[in-house]
């Protein structure tokens, strides 16, 4: 299983960090230890000290694939589900400032929370509505209208590089809102009015 994940696909999400916007879909990776287990809480780790929530549409592949055409990528998966990537931004800002990887930052253990998937039957894929609470207040509103790059062309884009594989999870990106998390904060992850995961923050 790989986690492929998507940065600064949503315009103010670029705003409001200050970076610049990519020409083409920036793309890192998290390892299957990333996922925080289910019904796991999230445990801040000791080497940060600034860690972000970043709600997530989440994708997952139903068959392999290679070299995908746009018009043929909406065949590789049939569930949508929500998700976070959790960011240390100290360490990325470090990390970015010596133009080396951002894996420290990104992929650590526990950093991927996977919630629950939803047939696309149940959907309109042309614009989905996703949120996050944080302690019961809004704090990430999305829609999927305002990605830079839509699902298929993410799926057309990574394929180039990566073989998607059944089972791999696209995560597509973060809208604006993102914020430090705290002990005893609680995260609810809410896709098209259905709760998608609650997590703990310890």
């Amino acid at each position: 299983m790989k986690i492929i994940c998507i940065g600064r696909n949503y315009a103010k999400h670029i705003e409001e960090l200050a970076n610049e916007r990519p020409l083409e879909p920036v793309i890192f990776m998290k390892p299957d230890s990333a996922v925080l287990l289910k019904n796991n809480p999230f445990i801040i780790p000791p080497y940060s000290e600034d860690i972000h929530y970043e709600v997530e549409i989440l994708v997952k592949i139903n068959r392999t694939g290679k070299f995908i055409e746009s018009e043929f990528a909406h065949k590789y998966y049939d569930e949508i589900g929500l998700g976070i990537d959790f960011t240390a931004r100290d360490l990325q800002t470090k990390l970015k400032e010596k133009g080396l990887p951002w894996e420290k930052a990104k992929a650590f253990d526990g950093s991927a929370v996977i919630g629950n998937f939803l047939p696309v039957s149940k959907l309109d894929l042309s614009n989905i509505k996703f949120q996050l609470f944080k302690n019961s207040e809004l704090v990430q509103d999305g829609e999927s209208s305002h990605m830079l790059w839509k699902i298929d062309d993410l799926i057309a884009y990574v394929s180039q590089y990566f073989t998607l594989k059944i089972g791999d999870v696209l995560f597509t990106g973060t809208p604006a809102g993102v914020g430090k998390v705290m002990p005893n904060d609680t995260l609810e992850g809410v896709l098209e009015g259905e709760k998608m995961f609650q997590i703990k923050v310890k």
